[in-house]
């Protein structure tokens, strides 16, 4: 199966755009046009079991998106991620390091990370609920939880509706069609030599600052970003600050762009 996706630009560069765990591919709804505007072609999707993707057979969402750069023709991609996007963009990068020539990690999991008791908590809640049946308030659960103080109304309506539809999705799915997640160590982390933006923010939940800091240490060429006024999701919380962001990361890593396009 393609990934449900979206393309916008013609320019020779590739940018992935990644989505979080409880959004989809709208949530790059502030981004995509700039990042097209600023010369790059650029591709959003939804990951198995999110959106538009059905979750319909057994799959590892890193497989996904290299099948799906290998339906686009890209050869070579720069990758962003938000949250669970930017784990499975690590995943990428760890497995096929040709394909991946920056990496742009906005608040980002990562492979081997260990929930805190806050999160272990939230994770609790959202389970029981859940087994529940209450879907509704997992829904605000997520919304009240990941979504940062300057997050307005539109923010807060698109993750209730994306999650809901998540949930439907992934809820509905039989257990062996759910993603099997690939296995990458530290030192593949570390292997991971291209150019790495890894942004966070100061009203996140401290697992992802702690994840900032751990890739700070194993990424060589990473840079680290703090947002003071973000919560988990800058690219919905000042949309168009959160484009500068990625326009101005893109373009001094333009160099490491590379304009081949191989053969489906």
């Amino acid at each position: 199966m393609t990934l449900s996706h979206d393309l916008a630009g013609t320019g020779p560069s590739t940018v992935v755009l990644l989505h979080s765990g409880v959004c989809d591919r709208r949530m790059w709804d502030g981004q995509f046009r700039a990042l097209a505007g600023a010369g790059h072609r650029v591709v959003r999707c939804d990951l198995r079991g999110f959106g538009d993707s059905p979750m319909d057979a057994p799959h590892t969402h890193a497989e996904d998106v290299r099948e799906l750069l290998d339906h686009l023709g890209a050869e070579r991609a720069a990758v962003v991620g938000s949250s669970f996007g930017g784990r499975v963009a690590l995943e990428l990068a760890a497995r096929h390091p040709g394909r991946v020539v920056a990496l742009a990690l906005l608040a980002p999991a990562a492979p081997d990370m260990a929930p805190s008791e806050e999160l272990r908590a939230w994770e609790a809640r959202e389970e029981a609920l859940l087994d529940a049946g209450d879907l509704d308030a997992a829904v605000e659960l997520n919304v009240d939880t990941w979504l940062g103080p300057e997050a307005g109304e539109a923010a807060r309506a698109l993750v209730r509706d994306a999650q809901r539809r998540a949930f439907d999705l992934q809820l509905a799915a039989p257990e062996e069609h759910h993603p099997v997640a690939p296995e990458v160590t530290r030192d593949d982390l570390a292997r991971i030599r291209v150019p790495a933006l890894v942004a966070v923010g100061a009203h996140d939940l401290p697992d992802f600052r702690a994840v900032a800091d751990d890739l700070g240490r194993l990424l060589p060429a990473a840079r680290r970003v703090d947002l003071d006024w973000a919560g988990h999701f800058p690219a919905l919380e000042r949309p168009e600050e959160t484009a500068r962001l990625l326009v101005d990361f893109l373009a001094e890593t333009a160099a490491d762009f590379s304009p081949g396009v191989s053969a489906r």
